[in-house]
């Protein structure tokens, strides 16, 4: 929440062409019982409309790394390492994808077998544990899902369109999208079937995992809404 102190600084290093990073802790309503007025909600979406800025959300401490090093290539942009203030565990590699991905800004992290996936789950930060979450719980009712994890959006949309249709194909049009901060700007991701998981309001005081459940920050929400954009999909159209 406190980058809305440094924002004329924070704005002036991409006026400037600056690679300055700005590093930034405590980046979602999981600050607990601070309450709304130190639980970020716009911040993100924020710092992402700078023009030239490159905002990075890591989901583990793999991710923290490969994020780095995107950073450290940006010579005429800065760029925001936005990190929880919980623990995230780190995910076990061989399971998934590598984190190196994160220098296109999106990759596939855990991909459906037998072709197309039925619906994909992008997330970020600590919401992608989220998303790998719902995928368990989806595959166990047989609906295939993809998650992707998407540590920087102006990376990803900076890539070829080959690469983004590889990570996001135009076929599958159940998607889901999960971030604990405005939902503003993730639609571009959803599309018009879609669903975006994320807040509308103002946070609340109390502790993280019960901040987390009263807004529907779990896996089991997380499915909900991927069954719904299904439903809207094989219904036959958009809301």
């Amino acid at each position: 929440i406190f980058s809305d102190y440094a924002r004329g600084a924070i704005r002036l290093s991409s006026i400037m062409e600056l690679p300055v990073l700005h590093i930034f802790t405590h980046d979602s309503i999981y600050v607990g019982e601070d309450g709304p007025t130190h639980q970020p909600i716009e911040q993100l979406v924020g710092l992402r409309a700078i023009p030239g800025m490159h905002v990075f959300r890591p989901c583990d401490a793999n991710e923290v790394n490969e994020c780095w090093r995107a950073a450290m290539k940006l010579t005429r942009h800065p760029a925001v390492l936005a990190l929880t203030r919980q623990n995230l565990p780190t995910l076990d590699r061989s399971a998934v994808a590598s984190a190196d991905g994160c220098e296109r800004g999106a990759y596939v992290l855990s991909d459906a077998e037998g072709g197309l996936p039925d619906v994909i789950l992008v997330g970020t930060g600590s919401e992608v544990h989220l998303c790998l979450g719902a995928k368990e719980i989806l595959a166990k009712e047989g609906v295939r899902a993809r998650v992707v994890s998407m540590p920087c959006t102006a990376l990803f949309d900076a890539q070829d369109e080959a690469y983004r249709a590889s990570v996001l194909p135009s076929a599958v049009r159940a998607r889901v999208t999960c971030e604990a901060a405005s939902t503003m700007g993730w639609d571009r991701y959803a599309g018009l079937d879609g669903e975006c998981v994320g807040m509308t309001s103002f946070g609340a005081s109390a502790p993280a995992k019960d901040v987390a459940k009263h807004f529907g920050f779990t896996p089991e929400r997380v499915a909900e809404a991927a069954r719904a954009t299904l439903a809207r999909v094989r219904g036959g159209g958009a809301r």
